[in-house]
């Protein structure tokens, strides 16, 4: 399918230009209104420091939090594709009881405020189970390369309660959003497709796993890529328990160095690259499933 050539309006010139006034008169007031003195040039600094020791640029506190935020971001989406699947099942089985587990889990998250749930999971997982697995004790415990390869791949050891009671509200969050996603992609298939399983004599669970989720996951799979995006942008939620992702970072350097607006264009930037290069990714991806069922 060729798409037609892209052409510029009066309305897309209006809107640009109302667009760049907008930017240039807020950029004004905060110079003149509030008198704030612009350094951009301490900026770069927060991302990037030279090391003196291995004598190369090393991340710094912006960095370091944007690489937390991917951290985050990545196994948060997993354990919660984990989860909506199997819940995204139970929401179409034929038992009441797990429909019912299935509707009141999506209902009870979905209608809780994320913060909410970081606080109860929070002070509830760190503060009873993860002490009772002494999960602290056990990552010190290890060999220094396993230290290593857990703050590689998920956090300092310091911070690893925190981490997990983070990791397990988001993923379980972002699992209610995931389990309605599955659960459309499983009803989009046409009953003939389970009439024809049953006619060759599969079962409900052969059916399910043979038939209706290989043509399902056509259909899960762009929103599963945009809900990324949004596991991204909701990670920012667990800065309030001290989690060093990106937004803690820039609470911190702005109460540090009372930058304002140039650390939060620069967060809002680092977002921007992460959120709009997987919005990239996810287009992509939607155009090559939509010639796959072609």
């Amino acid at each position: 399918m060729k798409h037609g050539k892209v052409r510029i309006t009066p309305l897309d010139i209006f809107v640009t230009v109302l667009l760049t006034a907008v930017i240039i008169y807020v950029v004004y007031r905060i110079r003149v209104g509030l008198h704030y003195k612009w350094n951009w040039a301490a900026i770069p600094q927060y991302l990037f420091r030279y090391d003196a020791e291995s004598m190369k640029l090393v991340p710094n506190l912006l960095i370091q939090g944007l690489t937390m935020t991917i951290r985050l971001s990545i196994w948060g989406t997993i354990i919660a594709t984990l989860i909506g699947l199997i819940m995204g099942l139970f929401r179409v089985s034929h038992s009441l009881f797990r429909r019912l587990i299935g509707r009141s889990y999506v209902e009870l998250i979905r209608n809780v405020p994320p913060i909410v749930l970081i606080f109860i999971f929070y002070y509830f997982i760190s503060n009873q189970i993860l002490v009772f697995f002494d999960l602290d004790v056990f990552v010190n415990e290890q060999a220094p390369w396993f230290r290593s390869l857990f703050g590689f791949f998920c956090a300092p050891v310091s911070q690893c309660s925190a981490f997990i009671s983070a990791l397990i509200t988001l993923a379980i969050f972002e699992g209610a959003y995931i389990t309605e996603i599955v659960r459309a992609g499983i009803q989009s298939i046409a009953k003939g497709q389970y009439e024809g399983a049953y006619a060759l004599g599969l079962s409900r669970w052969q059916t399910m796993r043979h038939i209706v989720l290989p043509q399902a996951i056509r259909v899960i799979l762009p929103p599963l890529a945009g809900q990324f995006i949004s596991t991204i942008k909701d990670s920012a939620i667990v800065s309030v328990i001290s989690i060093q992702e990106l937004t803690f970072q820039g609470m911190e350097l702005m109460s540090a160095t009372y930058l304002t607006f140039e650390v939060w264009i620069t967060i809002t930037a680092l977002y921007l690259v992460l959120t709009l290069t997987l919005s990239l990714v996810v287009a992509r991806l939607e155009r090559y499933m939509g010639k796959a069922t072609a």
